[in-house]
């Protein structure tokens, strides 16, 4: 990489607490050299506005009601125009190595490439659940992917996570940044935008972090309700790279091979989970036939419902 590329960084923060001391730290110990840090606080509870600025952070705060998954990391491109590359985190993404965020942006040598994302390790006192997921959907192995890809990959192609990730700005702006409204993955609709637009995108698996979820069942069932409405407020992604459902197929496979080897006790909980995740995500992709308030309940994302009329 030019020794002149811009970097900003962003993370957004809703109170932060036990997360922000081992992210703050790991950050600080990156080689890579960041021209400016950025966190866009949901007006936080506890004092993690405090920390981040102390770490150095500039602090733009936002109304809670107002987040919004596209939107403010629409928000963060915006406040961060003058940097070539921006470099996105999630509060509970701890950085692995110092040469982390370096391995992440290294691939940016390449002026094709539009985005990199990272790998995310489970966190060291995951279960065999959680484990998994994060194993299968990011292996050791790095790839890049183009529009050549879709045929053969499907609605995986235009996997991402802007948990642990970057985006070349000029790329970004060419496909319209984030969308102002975008109850989750954000990432992903940005990703097919992108490949859509003839731009590669890299998976950086030598760039780590740690970062995975212990989602109860409600929870799960909360999470694909919402990915449910996602495709069902962007049908085209399923007319150009496939329907989900393949992959979830695939994911079920490997996480029973993987349980049966591991935990084998925890397959009745897995299967348990598959079918929650199953129904959830079915549901919402016909959410429009259900009342709003009812909408607001099945989902993780409450300010989204109670600031739209989707």
């Amino acid at each position: 990489m030019p020794s002149n590329v811009n970097i900003s960084l962003c993370v957004p923060v809703l109170n932060a607490g036990v997360a922000a001391p081992p992210f703050l730290k790991a950050l600080s110990e990156q080689t890579l050299v960041v021209d400016r840090f950025l966190a866009i606080d949901s007006s936080s509870d506890d004092e993690s506005a405090g920390l981040f600025r102390h770490a150095g952070f500039e602090v733009f705060t936002i109304c809670r009601e107002s987040f919004d998954h596209g939107g403010t990391r629409r928000l963060a491109a915006s406040l961060c125009a003058e940097a070539d590359i921006l470099v996105l985190l999630t509060q509970d993404s701890v950085l692995a190595e110092p040469d982390a965020l370096q391995r992440l942006v290294e691939p940016f040598a390449d002026p094709q490439v539009a985005a990199v994302y990272g790998r995310q390790l489970p966190r060291p006192f995951a279960g065999a659940i959680e484990a998994h997921a994060r194993l299968f959907n990011y292996p050791a192995q790095a790839r890049s992917r183009s529009a050549t890809d879709t045929p053969a990959m499907g609605i995986k192609a235009a996997f991402f996570s802007n948990s642990f990730a970057a985006y070349r700005m000029t790329a970004l702006s060419e496909v319209g940044s984030f969308p102002p409204r975008c109850i989750v993955s954000e990432d992903t609709l940005v990703t097919a935008c992108l490949l859509k637009a003839g731009w590669t995108i890299v998976y950086a698996a030598a760039a780590k972090a740690y970062h995975s979820h212990n989602y109860s069942l409600g929870q799960e069932f909360q999470r694909y309700f919402d990915i449910g409405v996602f495709h069902s407020h962007e049908p085209w992604l399923r007319q150009a790279f496939g329907r989900a459902e393949g992959e979830g197929r695939k994911f079920v496979v490997s996480e029973l091979k993987y349980l049966w080897r591991k935990a084998p006790a925890l397959i009745p909980l897995a299967l348990t989970r598959t079918i929650v995740k199953y129904f959830g995500y079915r549901l919402g992709v016909v959410q429009q036939w259900l009342p709003q308030s009812l909408r607001c309940r099945l989902s993780m994302q409450k300010s989204y419902w109670r600031t739209s009329q989707s």
